[in-house]
Parts: structure tokens; C-alpha cells; sequence
């Protein structure tokens, strides 16, 4: 590798930024991803949540029953520049049905920014999302939305992420009132009041009168009682608060939090600076080589998702690829670590959400899109040079089964694309009963709504109409060690047997005190809630 190349690399590294934002539904995820498109001049106007859900389609919701119900059921990716850096924001969806999902993309994130509805403080999938960040160790950013409503104290809320989240936090700056009566936030870093004016929905930059802590014409500017609140807080603030500490926010245990309202862009710029700032540059990752720092010479990434029919007018399907190491470029010729065949890369892709541009090279931190004729999986690696292999994305355990069924037998090739497709994608767990007579496939979800997706789009993409028959169970447990060790323990009661997309055997039991009866009896047999990355695929 030429010094050159080495030394660009690197510098390329230095100014990318990637991150995935996580929250509970409807606090405000869709309007704060356009928000930060806005400042990142990416988009020219910004239109309110519910002038979205009339007209206008938010720059990432572009699937059709995502722009209906006014939901994000797919990751997108939103790539642009701002300040000299290159930022990719990975874009989850909001409703826990989607979970799965968004456990995938955050595989491929160096940063997760944790929205927060200053009203409800935490909720469930916040939590939820916030532990699988906590068990890959990403830096969290928190962002306190909607302070232009009434809501929760903020000195309580910071006591609440300490608490339950056991995360120290760090205020990097602080709301000024709140509800009618939010007019900004302090810069702490800066010790700069920004006071804003409100514009409609929104849908522009906000306009703002930035006025130094110790200025006298803060006590025009406020209200007497919102400005003496203000000198309490940051009393109490430097007095009993810790200290900003950057290589505790790198390890995810300390959260920078931020104060403002996505809706009418308090505190967006102020975000955005302060992230470029302090998040975590693009990283080392775990290989079979161990680990690789993102200057390795040679080129690899793997795929964290697949997505069919994002132009229905093409069928296409592409491969989502998080750019590890080296440098990518336009029809390069690499390795694929689980075939070992070689793929040329002749079109990839940079993506912003529907829209897609060709692109001559990419980095690490990167994402590209790939067209895949059926060669990519979930959790694959590609690569230049010396054989590597990045573990793979284990699937997480589903809690509602339906068996799927096509009601109509000429449509039976279209039905199969469709469930294959939508399978390698992800959109849902598929499973086959062991019973060769039995061949409708068994859909398996975490939530009702990857059902309701499936169908829609069988329906929709692939011109299948198919019915779905509810099964009595609730919880799906693999076997370790595959049928070998299901064979030695003999017949088991009050479970049925299946086996997953790569023939693997899945135990499906009604409740979760079957599971525990069963482990009980059998306590030889070892059963896991998470599919393993690789395995046994014979399915005896």
C-alpha cells in the first residue's frame, strides 16, 4: 500500500461521521432526521409531521405504507456533508415492531443518538434499543426533544438516565424555560445564550440572537423568573455535575445531553456542531484476523441489510454495505468470505433513501448500496486481499408465529420470489414445519406489523394475495448443537419443532413457562433466544 493511499485513508476517516438515532415511537425521530438534513443542507425545507402525513413524504419514509400510517418501517440511509465532514445517518425505524431491524443497523454504526420526549423521559424501546447499544459499546448522544411542549424537569430527567440506564450524563447544553415559555438554550462549552425565534412548522433554518452568559442585556431579554431558573440550574450544574470526560462518552458511560425542539429546530445546530465534535471517528472492527483498524490496506465491509423493490419500476434488490477497512472503488473485484466466489462490484451506490447516485469510491464508515442478484445475506463480508471474516448478525428471538398461505396455486412461483426475497431481507423470520407435508411457511415476528408488511407487500410488489392463520405460540428457542443434540434427548412434550431459513431446529413453545418446564426436564439440552451467527444446516 503507497504512503499516498495510506495517508488518504486516513484523512478520509478523520472527517467521517456515522450514526444511527434510537427512540421510542412518536418521539419525534422522522422530524429531528429532517431537521438535521436541513442544516446539513441536504434538503431546503423541512415540512411538519402533519403536513407529512398529508402531502409531503419525510425524505426518509419512502415506502408506501410507511407514508399512509406515517410511520418508518425500513432503515434508509441519509449520506451528506457538513463542515468538511462526511455524515452518514443511518435511519431506524420507530415502532417496535421493527426492532429487528433497527438491532441490524446499529451493527453498522459507530454512534447512536438517543431522542428523548421531555414528557415521557424513557420508554420502553429506548430502553430496549439502549441495551443492545450497551452490549456493542457505542458512544450515545441524547437529544431531549419537544421542549416547545410542557413537559418533565430537566434536572429529573438527567436523575432518570443515571439511574435506570446507569449512565452518567453530561448537559452540554441547557433549556431556557420551557412549553410557550421555551425561548433557547445555554451553550455550557460556550457560555453563549442562543435565543430563537419561532418559524413556521419549522420548515426553515431558525433564526437566532446569540448574547454572551455574562451580557447585561440578558435580563431584557428574558423574563426575570426564567432568567434567575437559569442561574439555579447551572449552579447546581457545575457545582454537583461531573465534568465532560470525551473518553467516557467513547466508551459508552457518560451521554453529552442536548435540550431543544426538532419541530420548530431549537437546539438542531447546536446538536449537529457539538456531535461532529465529540462522536467516535469510524473504528476497528473484530475479525477473523482479529481486530482491524479501518487504515488495514486492504479492502473489506459486510451486509448489515438487504432491501427489495426500493424502485418498484426496476425489482431491484439492494445490499446494504458498511465499509470497514481500505478504500472502495468502482468495479473492483472482491472476495465473498462465506462462498469464496469472486463478485465484481460494477454499480454501486450511494444512497439517500429512495434516491440513489453512483459513486467511484467510499470509506470506512461508509455505506454503499449494491445491486444483489441473490448473492448477499444478512451479516456476509467482502473483501480485498488476505481472507477475513466479520461475525455475522444473529437473528433475535420472534414472540408471534402465523402460517403464511397462498390460497391461489397458479401465483405459486411469484409467492415463492416474494417470501425468499422478503426473508433474505429480513422482513421477517421464516420457518417450515418438519413435517414434509406441511409446506406453507411459518412467518415469525416480533410484532404484528412485519406481518401486516409481508402481506402488504406480497400483495403490492408481487401480486400475491395470501392469508394468514395465527399459531398458538409465543416464544422460539434454537438448539445448540443443532439435531444431533435434539436426537439424543428423545421426544419432548408441550413444544413443537421446527426448523429456521438455514434448516437449523427451532423450538416453539405457547408461554415461557413451557420453556422453563422443558429446561428443567431436559437440562442437558442447552437452547439460546438468539440464532447463531453460523451453524448445522442439514435438516435431517
Amino acid at each position: 500500500m503507497s504512503t499516498e493511499l495510506k495517508t488518504e485513508i486516513y484523512e478520509e476517516v478523520e472527517r467521517r461521521r456515522n450514526f444511527a438515532i434510537i427512540s421510542h415511537p412518536d418521539a419525534g425521530k422522522t422530524t429531528l432526521t429532517e431537521k438535521l438534513l436541513l442544516y446539513g443542507g441536504a434538503i431546503h425545507e423541512a415540512g411538519s409531521v402533519k403536513a407529512r402525513r398529508a402531502q409531503r413524504k419525510a425524505t426518509s419514509d419512502w415506502m408506501a405504507m410507511e407514508q399512509q400510517r406515517g410511520i418508518s418501517i425500513t432503515s434508509t440511509v441519509l449520506q451528506f456533508e457538513y463542515e468538511n465532514c462526511q455524515i452518514n445517518l443511518l435511519d431506524t425505524p420507530g415502532h417496535q415492531d421493527f426492532s429487528e431491524d433497527t438491532y441490524r443497523t446499529l451493527s453498522a454504526a459507530d454512534n447512536a443518538v438517543m431522542l428523548i420526549d421531555v414528557a415521557k423521559g424513557l420508554e420502553p424501546q429506548t430502553r430496549k434499543l439502549f441495551e443492545v447499544c450497551k452490549m456493542r459499546g457505542i458512544p450515545i448522544f441524547t437529544f431531549v426533544n419537544k421542549l416547545d411542549r410542557p413537559g418533565r424537569e430537566p434536572l429529573e430527567l438527567l436523575d432518570e438516565i443515571e439511574q435506570e440506564l446507569n449512565l452518567q450524563t453530561y448537559a452540554v447544553n441547557w433549556p431556557i424555560g420551557m412549553g410557550d415559555r421555551f425561548k433557547g438554550v445555554l451553550d455550557r462549552q460556550q457560555q453563549k445564550i442562543h435565543l430563537f425565534e419561532r418559524s413556521a412548522h419549522g420548515s426553515k433554518e431558525a433564526a437566532n440572537t446569540i448574547v454572551d452568559l455574562g451580557d447585561a442585556k440578558i435580563e431584557e431579554l428574558l423574563e426575570q423568573d426564567l432568567y434567575y431558573q437559569l442561574k439555579n440550574d447551572l449552579e447546581l450544574l457545575d457545582g454537583v455535575g461531573p465534568e465532560l470526560d470525551i473518553d467516557l462518552v467513547h466508551q459508552g458511560k457518560m451521554t453529552p445531553v442536548f435540550f431543544g425542539s426538532a419541530m420548530t429546530n431549537f437546539g438542531v445546530e447546536l446538536f449537529l456542531n457539538n456531535f461532529l465534535q465529540y462522536a467516535l471517528k469510524p473504528g476497528s472492527h473484530e475479525s477473523s484476523l482479529g481486530e482491524v483498524p479501518p487504515t488495514y490496506p486492504d479492502f473489506s465491509g459486510f451486509v448489515f441489510k438487504l432491501q427489495a423493490n426500493m424502485d418498484p419500476k426496476h425489482r431491484d434488490r439492494v445490499a446494504f454495505i458498511r465499509v470497514c477497512t481500505g478504500r472502495f472503488e468502482k468495479d473492483m473485484t472482491v472476495s465473498h468470505a462465506r462462498t469464496g466466489k469472486t463478485v465484481r462490484l460494477s454499480r454501486p451506490q450511494k444512497l439517500f433513501a429512495q434516491e440513489r447516485e453512483s459513486l467511484d469510491e467510499a470509506y470506512p464508515g461508509d455505506v454503499i448500496g449494491l445491486n444483489n442478484p441473490g448473492v448477499f445475506a444478512i451479516g456476509d463480508t467482502i473483501y480485498t486481499g488476505k481472507k477475513i471474516e466479520y461475525e455475522g448478525i444473529p437473528y433475535f428471538s420472534p414472540e408471534l408465529f402465523a402460517i403464511l398461505r397462498n390460497p391461489n396455486p397458479s401465483k405459486f412461483k411469484q409467492f415463492q420470489k416474494g417470501i425468499t426475497e422478503l426473508r433474505e431481507e429480513g422482513a421477517v423470520q421464516i420457518m417450515y414445519s418438519v413435517d414434509e407435508s406441511k409446506r406453507d411457511p411459518v412467518l415469525a415476528a416480533v410484532g404484528q406489523l412485519q406481518f401486516e408488511v409481508v402481506q402488504y407487500r406480497l400483495e403490492n410488489e408481487y401480486g400475491v394475495e395470501t392469508l394468514l392463520e395465527p399459531l398458538p405460540y409465543s416464544v422460539a428457542r434454537w438448539v445448540e448443537g443443532g439435531w444431533e443434540a435434539l436426537e439424543k434427548v428423545g421426544r419432548l412434550f408441550n413444544t413443537t419443532t421446527m426448523k429456521d431459513s438455514m434448516g437449523r431446529p427451532v423450538l416453539l413453545f405457547r408461554n415461557e413457562w413451557n420453556t422453563t418446564q422443558l429446561q428443567q426436564d431436559h437440562p442437558e439440552l442447552k437452547l439460546t433466544a438468539i440464532a447463531p451467527v453460523s451453524g448445522q444446516t442439514s435438516t435431517s
